[in-house]
């Protein structure tokens, strides 16, 4: 996704991940509109972080380190997160998965 098309929350995850780790690749994508919120809303999020600093981690400890990057606006302004944490030497440039709809909450 182009920075110029990114909100600021948005701009924001992304200035952080760059900063943390470096990453050989990095996705940010709002899916706020897949979701019962107000139009223009930055609150749901999907990141793909490729990166050395997750080598030899565990898929838990690498999204401990995403969170941990991320927690004031995980504590704030963002409502839920996807991570797609990944170790250089794992990535092959696979896509993340397509998010599943939205059933409108509480399993509706």
């Amino acid at each position: 996704m182009s920075t110029l098309s990114e909100g600021p929350v948005a701009r924001l995850l992304r200035e952080k991940l760059s900063a943390s780790f470096q990453p050989k690749h990095l996705e940010v994508e709002c899916e706020s509109h897949l979701h019962n919120v107000p139009k223009g809303a930055e609150m749901h999020f999907r990141v793909q972080v490729v990166s050395d600093a997750f080598e030899g981690k565990r898929v838990i400890e690498r999204h401990r380190l995403v969170n941990t990057c991320l927690a004031e606006e995980l504590a704030t302004s963002v409502h839920a997160l996807r991570i797609d944490a990944i170790p250089t030497s794992k990535w092959d440039g696979q896509k993340q998965e397509e998010s599943p709809t939205c059933r409108g909450g509480f399993g509706k």
